[in-house]
């Protein structure tokens, strides 16, 4: 049982990884007006900087689950649980604030993008915390 845990447990974190790495670094190569253009309204409203940032968010946070199992698993790194448990948990921070920005704005197209990443990112979170409980 424990490998199979194991296992669904790695490939929810490359999921998500894969995803908010690709989300992360998107949000950091295109300018505001790019993604205007794309139909990201949202982004005219928030702060000059906000999407940057909120990239920067994703990109950290999809590393940060995907290397700090590893660094744990293959290099005994446990000062590194911690910073799985977080990233985990940032994402799950990014993806509320996300999903509550679309419901806000009327954006329902993204809503449910959003909300099936907060799940992922949800599971990754708690599992990461599962299987490191006392970090």
């Amino acid at each position: 049982m424990d490998i199979f845990i194991t296992i669904v447990a790695l490939a929810a974190s490359l999921f998500v990884a894969y995803a908010f790495v690709k989300a992360g670094v998107d949000k950091l190569r295109t300018a505001d007006a790019d993604l205007l253009a794309r139909g990201w309204g949202w982004v005219e409203k928030f702060p000059k900087g906000s999407t940057k940032f909120i990239g920067l968010a994703e990109l950290l946070g999809g590393l940060g689950v995907i290397l700090a199992p590893v660094a744990v698993t293959v290099f005994n790194f446990d000062w590194a649980k911690s910073i799985g448990i977080a990233a985990g948990a940032g994402l799950v921070l990014v993806m509320v604030l996300a999903n509550l920005t679309h419901i806000v704005r009327k954006e329902f197209k993204y809503t449910y993008k959003s909300g099936l990443m907060l799940l992922a990112a949800t599971i990754v979170a708690t599992v990461l915390l599962a299987l490191y409980p006392t970090a």
